[in-house]
C-alpha cells in the first residue's frame, strides 16, 4: 500500500515550496529512486526545473519536464509534469497540486509539502483527510 507523508513548513518559513520540494528530490534521488513531481501549475514547475539545476553548490540533480505525450527520459532522477507520470518515474510522487491525483495508488511513496497561505494549507488537510478516510498510512513530519 502507497505511504503518504506530509512535510510541514511552518507558516513564517522562508524556505518556500521551490526550496522545499528541491531538497526533497535530492534525498529521494540519493536513495536511488525515481521521483516524480506533479502539479496543476505549469509556473511552479518551472521554477522548479530552473531551482533543480542550481539550488545547491556544486550540485546537480539530473532531471526533466514530461513532454506532452507523456514522454521522459528514464535516466533522469526527476520527472516534472501537470499529467500522468512516465511508467519509468512511480517509486515516488511529490504532489504539490491542490488535489490528489487518480494516479497517486500506483506509487511507493507519494510525499505532499505543505507550505503557504491558509488556503493553500486547508488544501492540504483535505488531502490528509483523502489519505486518512482511505485507510492509507500517514506521517507528518514539522520541518
Amino acid at each position: 500500500m502507497t505511504r503518504v507523508d506530509f512535510y510541514v513548513l511552518p507558516e513564517a518559513d522562508d524556505v518556500g515550496p521551490v526550496l522545499l520540494v528541491c531538497r526533497l528530490c535530492e534525498k529521494a534521488g540519493a536513495s536511488g529512486k525515481r521521483v516524480y513531481v506533479h502539479s496543476d501549475d505549469a509556473a511552479l514547475l518551472d521554477d522548479i526545473d530552473s531551482a533543480l539545476w542550481s539550488f545547491r553548490q556544486n550540485s546537480f540533480l539530473a532531471h526533466e519536464r514530461v513532454d506532452a505525450s507523456g514522454g521522459c527520459s528514464p535516466l533522469a532522477a526527476v520527472a516534472l509534469g501537470e499529467q500522468a507520470p512516465p511508467p519509468s518515474h512511480q517509486d515516488i510522487l511529490i504532489n504539490i497540486a491542490d488535489a490528489v491525483p487518480t494516479f497517486f495508488s500506483t506509487f511507493e511513496r507519494v510525499l505532499e509539502p505543505v507550505f503557504g497561505d491558509d488556503a493553500q494549507r486547508a488544501r492540504a488537510r483535505g488531502r490528509f483527510g483523502f489519505y486518512r478516510e482511505r485507510g492509507y498510512p500517514l506521517q507528518t513530519h514539522k520541518l
